[in-house]
């Protein structure tokens, strides 16, 4: 078992470029399928999610060549099956994006249902609403998700509740569905617009992504392209926390500004001087954090997957601060984790409540899921000693070479595995603590 040992209490500063969008690049990769002609995708972040889907197209009959660590060239000429039913697919919940691609090429699929992080439920409801309004029938079965149409039928679709993946899904089923589709209620994450430009570049015709509503009208066949994903915002948004938490100044490189907006403001509301250029963000950390509310929206609202980092940071700010998620119901599991080191959260329903303290204090932490286990190493990172953070896959399914980077900012983190005594007696040797104590 790996995982990563933390000694807390050092300032990190230093320059750190972040990965491409790890939820762009998902979502492009099933995209890629729909065309018989060579795809090359620049700027995929390596992390596990990528990888399980690149192995997944690929035992579809796809030709998926690894071109270097961060690009990749596709070709779906040969695919021969529409069936994704492997059990790894339920260790991220955007297989289901291969249902929307398959479907929109082959008016057939049979995808297994997504899992991912517990961070709430994923209800697939507004994605059965999208595909049905293009005359496709569904089914469920085992936990695969089977969808057919004779053809898809262009139509005007109004989701329920703004679903990012709903909105992907329907779009790509759509792009080579017969006439006009306009989906409404739709969501205007960055990543969204990354996957429609894509598929533009593929000679599909998409228009309004990031807005309320997004035409399409369909096309005979895309054709192959050459693309690069967008910038990952989320991990942008993770190391200006590390700054703000460390008290340290970290420039953070390959970066859209106007992505980070709503992260930016919370921190310069916090006593954060924020510098922000063409393509990198400085965040230079105020002498004191200061608490500050904070309610979880759709893009352009406050993001959900950085209420994990902003919570840990308010736990060591002056005054009483109010987190309340509104995107999902299970994402506060890790504050019983925070509360080991000393923190002073009490939890109502979807509100955190917070007393910042002074101080917090090194221990062993259990990851739950993505976003949370990067709050904990930022956490452990201010602590005072050394902590120890298990269940690291989780935080490996969407940081690319996180200690790696941590470490060229001054972090004191190392990365061990720890499955025998042995193995455990060296790591406290460099370590310096003891495991399990």
């Amino acid at each position: 078992m790996h995982c990563y040992s933390i000694k807390g209490g050092y300032p990190l500063s230093g320059t750190v470029a972040v990965s491409g969008s790890k939820n762009a690049a998902l979502g492009i990769l099933a995209a890629a399928i729909m065309t018989e002609e060579s795809v090359f995708i620049d700027n995929i972040p390596d992390v596990s999610d990528i990888n399980i889907m690149l192995e997944e197209i690929a035992s579809l009959g796809v030709g998926v060549h690894r071109v270097s660590r961060h690009s990749v060239r596709i070709n779906a000429k040969d695919i021969y099956s529409v069936v994704a039913n492997d059990a790894s697919l339920s260790k991220m919940r955007a297989s289901y994006y291969l249902i929307g691609a398959l479907l929109g090429r082959f008016q057939s699929a049979e995808v297994r249902l997504p899992g991912g992080c517990c961070i709430g439920t994923r209800p697939i409801d507004q994605h059965l609403k999208g595909f049905k309004g293009l005359q496709a029938k569904t089914e469920i079965s085992n936990g695969i998700l089977k969808a057919h149409a004779i053809a898809l039928i262009g139509n005007t679709i109004s989701f329920d509740t703004v679903s990012v993946g709903a909105t992907i899904n329907t779009m790509l089923a759509a792009v080579l569905a017969e006439g006009r589709t306009v989906l409404r209620n739709v969501a205007k994450e960055p990543h969204v617009v990354d996957i429609a430009n894509f598929l533009n570049s593929m000679g599909a015709d998409v228009r309004g992504a990031g807005t309320d509503e997004i035409r399409i009208n369909g096309v005979e066949k895309l054709h192959g392209s050459e693309y690069t994903v967008i910038p990952d915002q989320i991990e942008t948004g993770t190391f200006m926390c590390a700054s703000a938490i460390t008290g340290g100044d970290i420039t953070v490189t390959n970066v859209i500004p106007k992505h980070m907006e709503p992260v930016s403001q919370k921190l310069i509301e916090m006593g954060c001087d924020i510098i922000t250029r063409d393509d990198y963000i400085r965040v230079r950390a105020g002498k004191k954090l200061l608490a500050s509310d904070i309610t979880t929206m759709p893009y352009p609202g406050f993001p959900t997957d950085m209420q994990p980092q902003f919570t840990t940071l308010l736990s060591v700010a002056s005054g009483a601060s109010v987190v309340e998620e509104k995107i999902f119901e299970n994402r506060f599991l890790y504050i019983d984790e925070l509360m080991k080191m000393g923190v002073d959260i009490k939890v109502r329903g979807d509100a955190a409540f917070i007393s910042g303290v002074d101080s917090i204090t090194g221990a062993g932490l259990f990851a739950p899921d993505l976003r949370a286990g990067a709050a904990l190493v930022l956490a452990a990172l201010k602590a005072k000693g050394y902590s120890t953070i298990w269940d690291i896959h989780f935080i490996q399914r969407g940081y690319e070479r996180f200690d790696e980077k941590l470490r060229s900012l001054g972090a004191r983190i190392e990365m061990a595995f720890i499955g025998s005594r042995e193995a455990e007696h060296r790591a406290e040797l460099k370590f310096g603590f003891k495991y399990g104590s």
